[in-house]
């Protein structure tokens, strides 16, 4: 133990927190993991793999029988175009609930591939709408599959998962959702929310590092995937099926290292008490971010019943000297990274409250937000609002 403590006090510190919805600012003992090379015909790493298989079934399906995981290189988008791709067979038909980037993201995919699409889009501001699925599935039983981004990192809002699930299953429809920003960071039961395909990735609310993401899915839903997959490499059911009969081998070279911090992580979880920990301490954050934000006058954009925990976007201040580059530039100086707004209804700026992150960096934060914007900076942003809806 004390080689390890001189270990992690070795290694240098970064030079800032990152604010973001990943990649985000992750522990020394997960960065201390990949200090060490492994061969991926190796047992050991195999086995390593296996046990991160095993670790994320528990978490998003408990004890319930027949689910499972498969892991696949790249980014989060990889593993969305790999579900995409693989699990809606030839004459198909997707309906997609969108209310931002990364719902966009699966249509604009659905299309490039060739899959018939409905799209049900409420606006950057809205919830999507599960009534509005439900009367599309009775007017249209061309609909196959479901789709919907449950942490919509565009804004931070939080879809309603749980009654879109509802709806699906009700008209008997294959259910995916994209909970890149939210798995590991929330409670998630995929029996009890009707989830037959979730997907997330490793540097995320786990608080890995980047390199591959992860699919967790109903095992005999997987099973029909086979041969349909419109990608070699993004092949969801041949990734599977080699992990399976091979104990844990990918079919193309995996990112050892990352795969590697990733087991650390989620070791890690659950040493701080599992996701129902980890997610007090992300609502911590992002309240203690929120309300002290708007006690200096940012106005956030979204309304609380539907913020996540995750992300928080901001209106910029009322001024005529703010520009968010010099902000950011600013801000990175003191040693805070944020994200610039992603949103076309208004001008904002994101804030993540997730990774390595406390309530205390928060404060700290907010502090040095309000010495940065200066007195006259720190109006909210009514005047530049463009937008409507929520009083916005």
């Amino acid at each position: 133990m004390m080689q390890t403590d001189t270990m992690y006090s070795a290694m240098p510190d970064n030079e800032y927190l990152l604010l973001t919805p990943g990649p985000l600012t992750t522990t020394k003992r997960v960065k201390a993991a990949m200090l060490r090379d492994w061969c991926t015909w190796d047992r050991d790493y195999n086995g390593l793999v296996q046990d991160i298989r095993a670790r994320l079934v528990a978490l998003g399906a408990g004890d319930a029988e027949g689910y499972t995981c498969v892991l696949m290189q790249g980014s989060g988008t990889f593993c969305v175009e790999s579900v995409i791709g693989s699990v809606i067979p030839q004459g198909g038909k997707l309906a997609v609930l969108t209310n931002g980037a990364y719902g966009d993201r699966i249509v604009q995919m659905a299309r490039v591939l060739g899959i018939e699409t409905a799209v049900l889009d409420s606006g950057e501001l809205s919830p999507v709408s599960p009534a509005a699925l439900e009367e599309l599935l009775l007017r249209d039983e061309a609909v196959t599959h479901v789709a919907v981004v449950h942490s919509e990192t565009t804004t931070g809002m939080l879809n309603p998962i749980a009654e879109v699930g509802a709806a699906a299953k009700k008209y008997g429809k294959t259910f995916i959702v994209d909970a890149m920003s939210s798995f590991g960071g929330i409670e998630m039961d995929m029996s009890e929310l009707n989830i037959d395909f979730l997907i997330s990735s490793a540097n995320k609310c786990i608080q890995g590092v980047p390199g591959f993401g992860f699919v967790l899915a109903r095992t005999e839903e997987l099973k029909r995937c086979e041969g349909q997959a419109r990608s070699l490499s993004l092949d969801l059911y041949d990734q599977w099926n080699t992990m399976e009969r091979q104990s844990g081998k990918w079919r193309f070279t995996s990112p050892t290292h990352v795969v590697r911090a990733f087991h650390e992580a989620l070791k890690e979880l659950e040493d701080e008490g599992g996701i129902g920990a980890r997610c007090e301490r992300y609502t911590e954050n992002q309240r203690t971010l929120a309300e002290g934000m708007e006690a200096i006058g940012f106005r956030p954009l979204l309304d609380p019943s539907v913020q996540s925990p995750f992300i928080t976007s901001f209106y910029y201040p009322d001024s005529p000297d703010f520009t968010f580059l010099a902000f950011y530039e600013e801000l990175k100086k003191n040693g805070f990274v944020i994200y610039p707004g992603k949103i076309s209804a208004a001008q904002t700026f994101r804030i993540g409250s997730i990774g390595d992150i406390h309530p205390a960096d928060m404060r700290r934060l907010v502090g040095t937000i309000a010495d940065v914007a200066g007195g006259a900076a720190v109006t909210a942003a009514g005047a530049r609002n463009r937008g409507g809806g929520r009083g916005i």
